[in-house]
């Protein structure tokens, strides 16, 4: 016996099955087992939130979640947030105000701010903050980032 589970889920609209370790992280899984680069592994608590997925519509942290506990989930990565080669109207903002410098914190702060426009496409310059609370990046200071998502929640509301 190897000790290795399958884990069947669903990537961007892809399903993946794979065996791994049962105690290796979502994060490590996406990553290493899937090719899904895109998460970032910052801090590896769950404070930094550079490994924010979207996991069945709802952000998490995919280092503090095991593989094992997403069997049969849908998940979406910053790789999945393009279609059809056009970038999403969010990473289109980031991209023409300067939202990101580094890039690290940039696929899990996408997450977080779709989750936030899903639920409130008109958020307040002081309702983005508290949204992106949770995702650190230690390179623009946030306002470029808080121009970026309000621009995008403009974009998307003038397109729904």
């Amino acid at each position: 016996m190897t000790g290795k589970v399958t884990v069947t889920l669903k990537v961007n609209g892809r399903t993946y099955s794979a065996d791994c370790e049962p105690r290796k992280t979502l994060a490590d899984f996406l990553r290493q087992d899937l090719g899904f680069t895109g998460v970032h592994l910052g801090c590896e608590h769950g404070v930094c939130g550079a490994c924010t997925v979207s996991i069945d519509g709802s952000t998490a942290r995919s280092c503090c979640m095991l593989a094992v506990q997403a069997e049969g989930t849908e998940i979406t990565t910053v790789e999945g947030l393009a279609s059809d080669g056009n970038l999403h109207p969010l990473q289109e903002a980031f991209w023409k105000h300067h939202g990101l410098q580094c890039g690290f914190c940039t696929p899990g702060m996408l997450a977080t701010a779709c989750e936030l426009l899903e639920d409130n496409p008109d958020p307040s310059e002081d309702e983005i903050r508290e949204g992106i609370s949770g995702n650190l990046c230690r390179c623009t200071g946030y306002q470029f980032i808080v121009d970026s998502i309000h621009d995008a929640a403009r974009q998307l509301r003038s397109t729904s």
